[in-house]
């Protein structure tokens, strides 16, 4: 089912305080460059034309900064001989994508603040809000006004981002220790309505949880995936991965979950979670509407705000001096 054109809108009252106390705000932009914004529409709609799995990559890119240390853009710092960053670690490397997009885009606001305005943590923020409204998703508000970290942590990835082989009690604890709850757990899985995963990804689901698989869903996963090798081959994550529908969940309740995560979601077993996964696939709307909130909620992780942090010039290394 396509996504309705709902905007759901959050009023500035509803900011998020950073590390320093002060708050994110949707204006933070507006007299300092106004046409930051539509700055990065442009990019992140270009790129989406060029390439529309890009706007999954830009979604998961968000999601996967936000959760080590909070939204500080700390995920696209290249290595340096003095520090070991995200982009190697277990849930990134060869997976996480769409960097150069985010150079364009920096590149792209830069110009049009006539300086270094715009944070790389708040373009990877908007960034997500404008993949998923061009890909046929609701719109909902960014509150802005974070700094980017001047640090990462490939331990502190591995050790902060949810794996695809987590069982339900696992996975909703990784998301809880983020001030998370099941629902935002379950309404924020649903960005997996967009992209593909690697046949290393799912492999262990596709011949290992035959039981919970519906059996022509797995003799198509069969065709990509051996059972030895062709770890890179992709299969969508639901039956339309370039359109921000429901899919996602009705997919779950068939055994079309491609990862164990997500079949994790709906066991069956009429707990809560299994309820909030048919709720969201028989009502669109309150999906829409969820899935602002907790993308407010996500975007809101400890960000760095006041003089904590820097805006970087270059999204992948750290100011000079």
């Amino acid at each position: 089912m396509a996504a309705p054109l709902l905007c759901f809108a959050v009023v500035a009252a509803a900011a998020f305080a950073g590390a320093s106390g002060q708050e994110l705000t949707s204006d933070y932009y507006d007299e300092a460059c106004p046409q930051a914004l539509s700055a990065i529409k442009l990019v992140v709609g270009a790129a989406i034309v060029k390439e529309p799995r890009m706007g999954a990559s830009l979604v998961r890119l968000h999601f996967h900064d936000c959760f080590v240390n909070g939204c500080d853009g700390s995920i696209l710092l290249d290595d340096t001989e003095d520090m070991v960053g995200e982009k190697t670690s277990q849930a990134n490397n060869m997976s996480v994508r769409g960097f150069g997009v985010i150079d364009a885009i920096k590149t792209a606001v830069n110009t049009a603040c006539l300086g270094n305005v715009v944070s790389c943590a708040d373009i990877l923020a908007v960034a997500a809000r404008d993949s998923i409204v061009a890909l046929g998703g609701s719109s909902y508000d960014v509150l802005l006004g974070r700094r980017d970290a001047t640090t990462a942590s490939m331990d502190d990835a591995d050790n902060s981002i949810p794996n695809p082989f987590m069982d339900q009690p696992e996975l909703l604890a990784n998301f809880q220790s983020q001030g998370l709850s099941l629902r935002d757990l379950v309404v924020l899985s649903g960005a997996h309505t967009l992209g593909y995963s690697r046949c290393v990804f799912y492999r262990d689901r596709l011949y290992n949880e035959t039981g919970s698989l519906d059996p022509t869903y797995a003799a198509a996963l069969d065709e990509r995936c051996p059972p030895a090798g062709d770890d890179e081959a992709l299969a969508s994550l639901d039956d339309t991965p370039t359109t921000v529908d429901t899919d996602y969940y009705q997919g779950i309740t068939q055994g079309r979950a491609l990862l164990h995560t997500d079949q994790q979601l709906y066991l069956g077993d009429g707990g809560d979670s299994d309820a909030l996964v048919q709720y969201y696939a028989e009502s669109p709307d309150k999906f829409w509407e969820d899935f602002g909130a907790a993308m407010l909620k996500l975007g809101g992780l400890s960000p760095l705000t006041g003089e904590d942090g820097e805006v970087r010039e270059d999204c992948r290394v750290v100011n000079r001096g």
